[in-house]
């Protein structure tokens, strides 16, 4: 899944890719700073390096926000909290992924909603990722509820497009 990412992107890694690919990979096993630059190099086939000053800070902050534990060893590991932040990530990816599928079935009209809706998306993701720790539970419901209602037009607009296919058929 990473690598496919990267084809389709290439060397422009948005902000918080950093951050969301840790926690991928350390969903699979432990790893240290070095085997996960490693792997991003090996996986993004040399276009995206990251750097020790990169990724080290990143561990640091993942470790105060308790997302990821590090064992004697210097392996880094999910937490509890780390596993459920995971998921959630994932869910909503299953999510959006559905949902441009479809915008992008609707031809011209959909990539542009769905090109809208990935740059709300990334712009909500920067800041959720940097402030995620800080949040209040009513700043949390806030941002659940414009996903939800950002996803819910998206649905309008696919039953609103089918309505008129049947009617011009």
């Amino acid at each position: 899944m990473i690598s496919e990412w990267f084809q389709r992107v290439g060397s422009s890694v948005p902000r918080g890719f950093s951050r969301y690919f840790i926690l991928e990979l350390l969903k699979k096993k432990t790893h240290t700073g070095k085997e996960i630059i490693d792997y991003a190099v090996e996986q993004s086939n040399g276009i995206w390096k990251p750097s020790p000053g990169l990724i080290y800070p990143l561990l640091g902050r993942l470790l105060d926000e308790g997302l990821i534990e590090e064992s004697k060893d210097g392996r880094y590991q999910l937490t509890k909290k780390g596993k459920d932040t995971a998921e959630d990530v994932d869910k909503v990816n299953d999510i959006v992924k559905k949902q441009l599928e479809v915008l992008f079935r609707l031809g011209n009209v959909g990539r542009f909603v769905a090109i809208d809706l990935l740059e709300k998306i990334s712009s909500m993701g920067s800041i959720l990722s940097s402030n995620v720790m800080n949040m209040t539970e009513e700043e949390t419901q806030k941002y659940r509820k414009f996903l939800q209602d950002e996803l819910n037009k998206i649905d309008e607009k696919k039953t609103k497009k089918k309505g008129k296919q049947i009617k011009i058929e």
